[in-house]
């Protein structure tokens, strides 16, 4: 008997439409159903993950992928704004970055990532980590739900 597994929200909040693109193509890749949702600016990742205004259909991520270096709200702030909100606080985000700089990585730890990773700058090596990210964080590990 061949059981579906259910599909996996993913929220990628990040800016570079390039980025965006790579991570798009490379998770389509994946053996799992992934919906992968986009938000471009700091300022609409709060709106989104409580569904208000124009994301009152929003569906609720199992994994949020956050790029730092974001117009408004950066992605530090958006990181603690989550991890201290009592229902969001369960999912699991990964900070992308293009900085390697300790204090930031601590930082990012100490607001509560997930993980941190450094986004490279070729196109096969993104590849290579977004297959890495599929591998660990959407086949090995289960994920929480949030109630919607």
């Amino acid at each position: 008997m061949n059981i579906q597994p259910p599909s996996l929200e993913v929220l990628l909040v990040e800016d570079d439409p390039g980025d965006v693109e790579l991570t798009l193509a490379a998770l389509e890749r994946s053996r799992l159903k992934i919906n992968l949702y986009v938000i471009n600016e700091g300022e609409e990742v709060l709106p989104y993950l409580n569904r208000q205004g124009q994301y009152a259909k929003a569906v609720a991520p199992n994994l949020i992928l956050l790029d730092l270096n974001l117009p408004g709200l950066s992605g530090l702030e958006i990181l603690s704004l989550i991890k201290n909100n009592q229902r969001l606080k369960i999912i699991p985000v990964i900070v992308l970055a293009n900085s390697e700089a300790d204090a930031e990585v601590t930082e990012s730890y100490n607001l509560g990532a997930s993980c941190y990773v450094q986004k490279p700058t070729g196109i096969e090596e993104f590849n290579t980590l977004v297959k890495l990210i599929d591998s660990f964080w959407l086949n090995a590990v289960k994920l929480p739900r949030l109630d919607n």
